[in-house]
C-alpha cells in the first residue's frame, strides 16, 4: 500500500462546531482587555491629586496608556502576521495583568505612568484578537464577525468608565485596578484552555514590519481615508471622555464619582451599532454608513457645547452628545475594520497596526490637550475644538473619490 503524504498544516484553524462559541469568547476577551486602557479615564483628576500631579498634568494618566497602546500596535500587533498567535496572546494578557497590579500598588507618580504605559501595550492583544477571528470566518461572514468580536470590545470601552466610576466611589481608585488584574487571570487561564493555535503561513519573501506598515499606508487610498475618519473621531472621543469628568466633579455640577460613572453608563449603548455597522459594511452601505458616523460627531459636540452647567436640561443634553459621540466613534470603526480588511487579506494583523497605531496616537493627543484646555479655556474650547476636528473630516469624506 502507497502512504498518504500528511496534509500540509493550515493557518486557520479548525473551530468546526463551536465557531460561535469561540466568537463569544474572543468578543469577551476583547471586551475585557480594551477596558484596561480606559479605566483611568474618569478618575484622572483623583489619581493626579492622589499621586500629587498638578491638574494639567492629569491628562498624562490617560495618555500614557495610549501611548503604550499606540507602541503595541506598530510594534507587537504586525507580530501575528508571523508569529503562532495563541502564545503572543496569553504574554501580552499576563504583561497586562502584571501592569495593573503594578498600578495599583504604588504610590510614586513615575512608576503608576510607567505602569500605565505598559497596561496599553499588553491590553494591545485586542487587536491580535480582531484579526484572529476573521481568519476563521468566511469571507461572507467577516463583516459579521468583525461586529460580534467588536461588540465586546466596544461594551469594553463604554463599560469601563461607569464601572471604574461606581468602584472608586465605593472602594477607592486603586480598586479598580486589583479588580482588572485578576480578570486577566482568569482571562489567561481560560484562553490557555480554549484558544486553537493559529500559525501564519511562512513568506521567506516578506519584509520587514514597519517598511511594509509604511508602504501599505502609502499605497492604500482607502487604508488612508478610513485612518483620517477614524483620527478626528477617537480624538474627539478622547477630548470629551478625558475633560468631562474634570468638568461634571467641578464646581459647576459637583457631581460624585458614583453620578460621572452613571452618566458615563450613556455611552454603553453605543455598542448596539457595532453588529449593525457590520452588516451596513457586509451589504455594501460603508459611505452611508460614514456619513451618519461623522454626523453624529458634530452634532454630539454642538450639544455638549451648549449644555447648561447644573440642570436638568443640560444633564439631558449631555447624555445625548455622549451617545451620540460613541455612537458615532462605534460606527466609524467598524466599517474601517471591515474595509481594510479586504485590502490585503495576508496582511491583515499589518493594516489594523497601522490603522490602529494612526487614530490611538490621536486619542493620546486629544487626551492630553482636553486637560490642558479646559484648565486654561474652559469647557466651551473644548467642545469647539471637538467638533472642527470632526467637520474637517467630513470635509475630506464630502470630496472622496473612493467610495468606502
Amino acid at each position: 500500500m502507497t502512504s498518504r503524504p500528511d496534509p500540509i498544516p493550515s493557518s486557520r484553524p479548525e473551530v468546526h462546531d463551536n465557531h460561535g462559541g469561540l466568537m463569544l469568547l474572543l468578543s469577551l476577551a476583547c471586551g475585557l482587555l480594551a477596558a484596561n486602557v480606559y479605566y483611568a479615564q474618569p478618575l484622572a483628576g483623583t489619581i493626579a491629586a492622589d499621586l500629587n500631579m498638578s491638574e494639567r498634568a492629569a491628562g498624562l494618566v490617560v495618555t500614557l496608556t495610549q501611548i503604550g497602546y499606540g507602541a503595541g500596535l506598530l510594534l507587537v500587533v504586525p507580530l501575528a502576521d508571523r508569529l503562532e498567535n495563541r502564545r503572543l496572546i496569553l504574554g501580552l494578557v499576563a504583561l497586562a495583568g502584571l501592569a495593573l497590579c503594578l498600578a495599583g500598588f504604588t504610590g510614586m507618580a513615575g512608576v503608576f505612568l510607567a505602569a500605565s504605559l505598559a497596561i496599553g501595550l499588553g491590553s494591545v492583544c485586542v487587536q491580535v484578537l480582531v484579526p484572529y477571528a476573521t481568519h476563521m470566518a468566511p469571507e461572507e461572514r467577516r463583516g459579521r464577525t468583525v461586529g460580534t468580536v467588536t461588540t465586546g470590545l466596544m461594551l469594553g470601552i463604554m463599560l469601563a468608565r461607569p464601572v471604574s466610576g461606581f468602584v472608586a466611589g465605593a472602594f477607592g481608585w486603586r480598586a479598580m485596578f486589583w479588580i482588572s488584574a485578576a480578570l486577566m487571570l482568569a482571562l489567561i487561564m481560560t484562553l490557555a484552555a480554549r484558544l486553537p493555535a493559529r500559525r501564519p503561513p511562512h513568506d521567506p519573501n516578506a519584509e520587514p514590519m514597519l517598511p511594509a506598515m509604511a508602504r501599505a499606508l502609502a499605497s492604500m487610498p482607502l487604508l488612508r481615508q478610513r485612518i483620517l475618519y477614524q483620527m478626528a473621531l477617537f480624538s474627539g472621543f478622547s477630548l470629551f471622555w478625558t475633560t468631562v469628568p474634570l468638568w461634571l466633579s467641578g464646581p459647576g455640577w459637583g457631581w460624585s464619582h458614583a453620578q460621572i460613572g452613571l452618566f458615563a453608563l450613556a455611552g454603553a449603548m453605543s455598542a448596539i451599532a457595532a453588529p449593525i455597522a457590520g452588516h451596513l459594511a457586509d451589504h455594501g452601505h460603508s459611505r452611508a454608513g460614514t456619513a451618519a458616523a461623522l454626523a453624529s460627531g458634530v452634532l454630539a459636540f454642538a450639544l455638549a457645547g451648549i449644555a447648561p452647567a447644573g440642570t436638568v436640561t443640560g444633564t439631558v443634553t449631555l447624555v445625548a452628545a455622549a451617545l451620540l459621540l460613541d455612537l458615532g466613534v462605534t460606527l466609524s470603526f467598524v466599517i474601517g475594520q471591515r474595509t481594510i480588511f479586504g485590502l490585503a487579506p495576508g496582511n491583515r494583523a499589518r493594516l489594523n497596526g497601522v490603522y490602529m497605531a494612526s487614530f490611538t496616537a490621536a486619542g493620546a493627543v486629544g487626551s492630553a490637550a482636553g486637560a490642558w484646555i479646559f484648565a486654561t479655556k474652559g469647557w466651551g474650547f473644548v467642545a469647539l475644538l471637538g467638533a472642527v476636528l470632526i467637520l474637517l473630516a467630513g470635509l475630506r469624506f464630502s470630496l472622496a473619490k473612493e467610495r468606502a
